[in-house]
């Protein structure tokens, strides 16, 4: 059989990771696909490119491509031992198979696995040989999957829903809209697979999947760290040195909070169980980061209690704490 080089077909080099030979096989397949390319030869063009991708996307047909070559189908029907003489098959398809394969011995059962019984003409032979589809495995291949960014809110990822989402179809520019599910706790770089809203397959081939790559849009009170949200707590010098309660939002609600007499900036409460959820059950906790906001401008009331307190205070805040 005439060796077809599949790694030259995608344009990849011999040693592409799946990752490129996938990326390889979308950009061609769309290039040219018949229902888009009518250019001479784009159909048969179309056909190499899956028949390619069909056998470099498997680790096993692929193995089996790099070790025997045109003869890799032959070796894994025949459980991995190949043909006698395969290494030397070369034929000319504008002959017949039995001049193709004459001067070769143990060459009929090869001939059969690859051509069907008996080798004989027509069929499979007569279709290569002219380049007819000549059956449904030429026509029928599987749709690619498509990838697409969707972006949530905080709120939406933390307790789910449904989010409506249109789809266009880039042939006829026709769009529709679907309903997807959002799971409660999804996390940003977590996916959503849409079955079969990918690219359409070919004649039978069923269509490729939609993946949905969740991103979180920025939030204005709540940063996510895993499953622990963190958010800023704005105090008053007094209320930090006095203690205090007051009101803190979290995703769920309002609670109320404690401030402990003599906090200083940058210290944490702690909220158990107030972060983000968790599908399993539980959610994280919720970090209160204190921040003390100093008024910027002071009344004359203000300013004299201030400067009151600064004759009285003999607290040092950049004394050197001697650690004996």
């Amino acid at each position: 059989m005439e060796y077809k080089d599949y790694y030259a077909i995608l344009g990849v080099s011999k040693g592409a990771s799946q990752d490129e030979i996938q990326r390889a096989y979308r950009k061609l397949a769309r290039q040219y696909h018949p229902d888009i390319n009518q250019e001479s030869g784009a159909e048969n063009r179309f056909k190499e490119i899956g028949e390619a991708y069909e056998v470099l996307k498997d680790p096993e047909k692929r193995e089996k491509y790099d070790r025997y070559g045109s003869a890799w189908k032959a070796a894994q029907q025949s459980g991995g031992t190949p043909p006698p003489g395969y290494e030397d098959v070369w034929f000319d398809i504008s002959g017949s198979p039995e001049e193709a394969f004459s001067g070769f011995s143990g060459f009929s059962s090869f001939f059969e696995q690859l051509f069907g019984q008996g080798g004989q003409r027509g069929g499979f032979w007569d279709n290569l040989r002219t380049g007819q589809p000549g059956g449904s495995q030429f026509r029928t291949m599987p749709g690619v999957d498509q990838e697409a960014i969707l972006s949530l809110t905080l709120e939406e990822a933390a307790h789910g829903g449904q989010r409506e989402i249109s789809l266009t179809d880039p042939e006829t520019g026709q769009s529709k809209t679907y309903a997807v599910k959002i799971p409660k706790g999804i996390r940003p770089g977590q996916r959503i697979r849409l079955a079969k809203l990918g690219s359409p397959g070919m004649g039978s081939g069923a269509a490729g999947d939609l993946y949905l790559h969740v991103e979180l849009q920025p939030h204005a009170a709540f940063r996510l760290e895993g499953r622990d949200l963190y958010t800023t707590l704005t105090v008053a010098p007094w209320e930090a040195a006095l203690g205090v309660e007051i009101t803190l939002s979290t995703l769920d609600g309002s609670v109320r909070v404690k401030i402990p007499a003599g906090s200083s900036s940058g210290r944490q409460i702690r909220l158990k169980g107030r972060g983000f959820p968790d599908p399993k059950g539980g959610a994280g906790d919720l970090y209160a980061e204190i921040e003390i906001a100093v008024p910027k401008s002071l009344s004359d009331d203000e300013r004299r209690l201030f400067e009151d307190l600064a004759q009285r205070s003999t607290f040092q805040p950049r004394a050197v704490e001697t650690v004996l």
